[in-house]
Order: structure tokens, then sequence, then C-alpha cells
């Protein structure tokens, strides 16, 4: 985890992320420190010292609006013209090639988890089953 509080202290990276948290809804720069922290499970809460001084570089572009209970949020131009996306949803199409990947990925973590705890899987051995057939389904000639 050390790379990900590493990328964080990078100004655009906590740029990033205060316009995505902003995109939810609006915040005031304790909340946005919080969900921060909260996000990188504790790795890294921003000081005030770095939240303040971004939130007024988004206001002077005209990205975030500080409303009267001190709470900033985004503007028009923010909605339109920020071209990276805000939240999961708005994710890239992903390739086949990802897909599988991910899907590799995913059975990795269940085959660790049957490992160290078994419990946790027994209640879904039938779905993913079903899964594991109808994968079998699609890979067969």
């Amino acid at each position: 985890m050390w790379h990900m509080r590493w990328a964080m202290h990078h100004k655009r990276g906590l740029r990033m992320f205060v316009l995505n948290i902003l995109s939810s809804a609006p915040h005031n720069g304790v909340e946005i420190m919080d969900e921060i922290e909260s996000a990188t499970r504790g790795w890294w809460r921003p000081s005030p010292g770095s939240i303040y001084p971004v939130l007024e570089q988004l206001s002077q572009e005209g990205l975030v609006h500080k409303l009267n209970d001190g709470r900033y949020e985004l503007t028009k131009k923010a909605r339109e013209e920020v071209d990276v996306p805000f939240g999961p949803w708005a994710r890239r199409p992903q390739s086949l090639e990802e897909i599988v990947q991910e899907i590799g990925s995913y059975v990795s973590y269940l085959e660790d988890l049957s490992r160290s705890s078994p419990a946790k899987l027994a209640p879904h051995r039938k779905v993913l089953r079903d899964y594991g057939e109808r994968l079998s389904k699609i890979s067969s000639p």
C-alpha cells in the first residue's frame, strides 16, 4: 500500500481524489479528509495544509463552488470540462483481454479464500459452481 500513499501525495492525485469525492455530494474540507482516509483504509489522511489550497485552486479555476454552509460542490463547468470520469461507474470500457485477466484475479482470490477461510466461501459454493459451468460452456469449442 505504500505506493498508493506515495502517489496520493502528488498534487494531481489529491486534486482528482477531491473532484471524485465532490462528484457524489457536497463536502467540507474535514469530510473530504475523512473520505480520503477511509478510501485509503487509514494509510493516508491529507493535512489541512494540502486540502484547503487544492479547494482554493479548484475554486479559482471555477471547478468547485463553496456553499454558504462551508461545503464545496462541483460546478457545471467541472462536470462538463473535467476529462477524467468520476466514480467506478464511469470507467472506460474494458477490452476482452482485461475482462479475462480480471476474472483470473477473482479466481485467485477465491482460491486463497478457500484455503484461509473456507467458511466464508461455503454459502456461495453453489453459485460459484454454476458460474464455473457457464464459463466451461463458453470456453468449449
